[in-house]
């Protein structure tokens, strides 16, 4: 009764499921900023047009997603199509229906193995976030045409007591892991945090700015972020700026669109996600600058040079497996290694 109760609080209208007038409404849920919501509706709409039969209730949740969601679904209120990404997969596996109607070949292998469980696909795939690095080129000494392991490790370190920082630095395992997968738990860890306060910024040095400002004020001259800062990049750096793949392996985090298995509407749900993932409209969330997508002919829309470097990381990338433990499990880890 007190989950219900929440679910209600956070969200003013849930939606209904039900059938009006031979119209019947599928409920979809997905995060996102305003201009990727922009994006949805749109498609949306589209969809609406092109299916008369269908309504699509859109769940906009902006925060605090995935504990939200698991409310719905503790509630027995969980939505027909929900956006979801494979970190939190497993915790919700056996509450997602099985995907069986695409062609696999269609989709880069990490996207695939990344939103599959216990050998079943249980998303259609959106996009691949992967980490690399931005770089300012007015600051470099040394080159980084062919950026080894061993030369960004000299480049970040050439800027200590230089009044600035080489490399971006953030306390949680999330940005620690390229370094881990590249040289191993311990050394790892050790390696990256002792980046801190030396070659990167203390959170306390950051303050009220963000490392991207800092980037951007020419204050860092690494940042490791993924593609949702490139549009922000773009338009904003007042230098030559490039863009490497991590000197190493990084995580394929994917996202994707899976349907309740306890929906009632399984046939609409499949038909809308099986909309969403049409080349055509993966095409138009990729020209926006919103994703790196996880079909491979959407993909070749990243066509100018610096943009290719996203579709070389899903190369050096394997797919980052977690299992139902996965949020407790980082909690842990952040404490004992961060705090």
């Amino acid at each position: 009764m007190l989950k219900k109760l929440l679910v209600l609080l956070f969200i003013p209208l849930i939606f209904c499921s039900c059938t009006k007038n031979n119209v019947e409404e599928i409920s979809f849920s997905s995060w996102g900023s305003i201009t990727e919501t922009q994006i949805l509706k749109k498609i949306i709409s589209d969809f609406e047009n092109t299916n008369p039969e269908v309504k699509v209730n859109f769940i906009h949740i902006p925060q605090n997603y995935f504990q939200k969601i698991h409310l719905l679904f503790a509630s027995s209120q969980a939505p027909d199509v929900i956006f979801i990404n494979n970190l939190y997969l497993p915790i919700y596996a056996e509450q997602l229906e099985p995907i069986n109607n695409i062609s696999f070949k269609d989709y880069y292998p990490q996207s695939i193995e990344a939103l599959s469980y216990n050998n079943s696909l249980l998303a259609i795939p959106r996009d691949i976030s992967n980490l690399v690095i931005y770089y300012n080129k007015d600051l470099l000494k040394n080159s980084v045409s062919d950026l080894t392991f061993d030369n960004f490790d000299r480049n970040i370190k050439n800027y200590y007591g230089k009044g600035l920082y080489g490399i971006s630095y953030e306390k949680d395992i999330y940005w620690a892991r390229p370094y881990i997968l590249t040289l191993g738990f311990d050394k790892g860890i050790n390696y990256y945090k002792n980046l801190e306060g030396k070659y990167a910024p203390k959170p306390a040095q950051v303050g009220s700015s963000t490392l991207a400002q800092m980037f951007l004020d020419k204050k860092i001259v690494f940042y490791l972020s993924g593609r949702w800062m490139y549009p922000k990049i773009s338009e904003s750096a007042d230098f030559n700026f490039g863009i490497s793949t991590f000197p190493g392996i990084v995580d394929a985090d994917v996202s994707g669109w899976a349907i309740s298995k306890n929906s009632k509407h399984k046939e609409s749900a499949q038909k809308f996600i099986n909309f969403l993932s049409t080349k055509e409209n993966i095409e138009y969330m990729t020209q926006t600058g919103l994703i790196v997508p996880a079909r491979i002919d959407a993909a070749q829309r990243l066509n100018n040079p610096k943009e290719k470097v996203f579709l070389d990381a899903i190369q050096k990338s394997v797919p980052h497996k977690t299992d139902k433990n996965y949020k407790k499990e980082v909690d842990r880890l952040n404490k004992e290694i961060f705090h």
